[in-house]
């Protein structure tokens, strides 16, 4: 009987693939858990709430469209071109400065009468990050307009104004733009 005097090598690679694998595994779970994950605040709404109420959100926000608008006033605005990786783009935002900030909106109808019944809330926040939101339950209506008093923004970089009206069953949102430059 002859011996067969040759080594085999693939139970080393069956190893070698298994301690690659378990490898780059521990290094997507490891990696995965170190990016914080932040919660969308779209419709001044968390997440799941919005996604659960989506049809009836819709529903209302067509009918405040319908009948009101809201309008940013007395604020400074500019285009500012954006880049991100696939394309640069143009957008009209609200220049921000360090330190105190105002913002006053109007309410009205489609016959531009100013609505003083509704029920605002306002939310200043970064894209992506919720921890430097600034959210206000109450807006108070003074002279015409819902006044935004005193915020106080110190970090450089896009910010988001955020506004929900709600007149009897109907609420709308305004979503605008801003920046504070460096």
């Amino acid at each position: 009987m002859a011996k067969n005097k040759e080594k085999t090598y693939w139970p080393h690679m069956i190893l070698g693939f298994l301690t690659i694998g378990i490898t780059l595994g521990y290094w997507t779970v490891k990696s995965a858990s170190a990016i914080p994950v932040q919660e969308s605040n779209n419709y001044m709404l968390k997440y799941q709430q919005a996604d659960i109420n989506i049809n009836e959100i819709l529903q209302r926000k067509a009918q405040f469209d319908k009948n009101y608008k809201i309008q940013i006033v007395n604020v400074k605005s500019e285009i500012l071109e954006l880049e991100n990786a696939k394309r640069a783009k143009n957008e009209k935002v609200v220049i921000l400065q360090k330190g105190s900030n105002s913002f006053s909106y109007t309410v009205s109808n489609k016959e531009n009468s100013i609505q003083n019944d509704a029920n605002v809330s306002f939310l200043l926040t970064r894209p992506h990050r919720v921890e430097d939101d600034i959210k206000i339950d109450t807006v108070p209506y003074k002279d015409g307009q819902y006044i935004i008093e005193n915020i106080n923004i110190e970090k450089a970089g896009r910010y988001t104004l955020q506004l929900r009206v709600k007149i009897g069953k109907a609420i709308g949102y305004s979503q605008i733009p801003a920046y504070l430059k460096p």
